[in-house]
């Protein structure tokens, strides 16, 4: 057994006008060392598969769990970098994303001298399937292929990719044909999310507009990182179009997924945590769930750590995310679990 440990329950309380209360019960860690990050349920909700650098590796591999913590294991394919795992329809396939074409070393990546400055790397990625035997590249494209989440009925997957000089999303089939650019607008489009019925996307998205903008964004791909910009939230229907923008604060606002009624986005922000002494949003990112017509927003937690990655199991009955909540091991990214209650 892969021990955890039991957190405090958490109240989370809708606005005053809203008659309905969310509580977040039975919050259980399920990671206890390295940073680890991005749990995303299987096709039953039983499991998680996430990343986590541990054990001394320089970069991120892959890990299995059971949501009751039972069975830890680790992902049997070891070379390279991981990142971005996926279930597919019915379980057949782990999609991920790994540098492992490049050798079994962990790319090195770039590093900014300023230790404050939050910032993620753009490796060399390639699209893989796993089967539990055998591998299937399903991109070759040099540069970043990652942030693959797949279709809920069809054998479709949504992703992100740097091409021709610029970061947009991409459709292909399971087996790597027909792929298809869903987003054109200069800028960055990532981790984006099919909704419950499949005909909409959600997705984080930052489009620099002046020349001082243009300047940094260009100045990030060629060192292949992404700051910490001010990311919104957008929603559209699947090919693109009828597009619609959630957030405008000038926060950063990411890793958004739909709740199951397919009405609400949860997703990530420093919104509350503006620093005076910096002039900047902090660090302290929050959890959220807007509804998408009336823009009511709600904050899920209050906590004065990293939360961030959240995903709905399918019924709604229960939520994972990522925290710096470990009481032990505050430096470190945790995987954690809980009941969504409504009351």
């Amino acid at each position: 057994m892969y021990n955890f440990r039991f957190i405090a329950p958490i109240l989370l309380v809708l606005g005053c006008e809203s008659p309905v209360n969310y509580h977040l019960e039975n919050v259980t860690q399920l990671s206890f060392e390295g940073d680890n990050g991005e749990a995303y349920f299987n096709a039953d909700d039983s499991k998680v598969v996430f990343q986590s650098k541990r054990n001394n590796n320089e970069c991120d591999k892959l890990y299995i769990v059971d949501i009751d913590g039972e069975n830890f294991s680790e992902f049997p394919l070891k070379d390279g970098a991981f990142t971005c795992a996926y279930y597919s329809l019915n379980d057949s396939y782990i999609f991920f994303s790994s540098t492992m074409h490049l050798g079994t070393e962990c790319p090195e990546i770039y590093k900014d001298p300023n230790p404050r400055k939050y910032i993620w790397p753009l490796r060399d990625y390639e699209i893989y399937r796993f089967d539990g035997n055998e591998v299937l590249q399903l991109t070759d494209y040099p540069g970043y292929n990652a942030e693959t989440t797949i279709h809920p009925t069809e054998e479709k997957v949504i992703f992100t990719s740097l091409r021709d000089g610029d970061i947009n999303l991409f459709e292909m089939d399971y087996n790597g044909e027909n792929v298809v650019q869903i987003t054109r607008e200069y800028g960055y489009d990532g981790g984006a999310f099919y909704s419950p019925e499949g005909n909409r996307i959600v997705w984080r998205a930052w489009y620099p507009s002046t020349d001082k903008e243009k300047k940094q964004w260009k100045n990030n791909l060629s060192k292949k990182f992404i700051e910490s910009v001010p990311l919104d939230i957008y929603v559209a229907d699947r090919d693109g179009s009828n597009k619609q923008r959630l957030t405008n604060n000038g926060a950063t606002n990411w890793s958004p997924s739909w709740h199951p009624d397919g009405k609400h986005i949860v997703f990530s922000s420093n919104m509350d945590d503006w620093r005076e002494d910096y002039n900047a949003f902090g660090s302290n990112f929050e959890i959220y769930l807007i509804n998408i017509k009336t823009k009511e927003l709600i904050r899920l937690t209050n906590n004065n750590t990293f939360d961030s990655f959240p995903v709905f199991s399918k019924n709604g009955k229960k939520i994972t995310f990522s925290s710096n909540r470990d009481a032990l091991n505050p430096r470190n990214t945790n995987i954690f679990i809980a009941d969504v209650v409504i009351k």
